[in-house]
């Protein structure tokens, strides 16, 4: 079978061939780690529903901005809030 390897399958093949991996002691221990990571990665991926208070003139004025660049409100709102915590927006306190 000719299947055509990209650049960081292929490092991992020369890797393989050279027995730059060990084995783990203890690979049940390892595997349920890897179970647990996948599943905390999911959990962070999903959206939650949240209830917020906010003063009517502001949620107007998001509401107005966001049907001018064509997206939902929530959805603006939630890009607020992930450039804030990326520390691409600033909040002046």
């Amino acid at each position: 079978m000719n299947v055509v390897l990209d650049k960081y399958e292929k490092e991992l093949e020369d890797a393989l061939a050279r027995n730059d991996f060990v084995s783990v002691a203890n690979l049940e221990d390892t595997k349920q780690m890897f179970k647990e990571a996948v599943k905390n990665y999911r959990e962070l991926q999903e959206t939650k529903s949240i209830t917020l208070r906010v003063k009517r003139e502001d949620l107007l004025k998001v509401k107005a901005k966001a049907k001018k660049s064509g997206i939902a409100y929530q959805t603006l709102i939630s890009l607020l809030i992930r450039q804030y915590i990326k520390g691409e927006t600033e909040v002046v306190l």
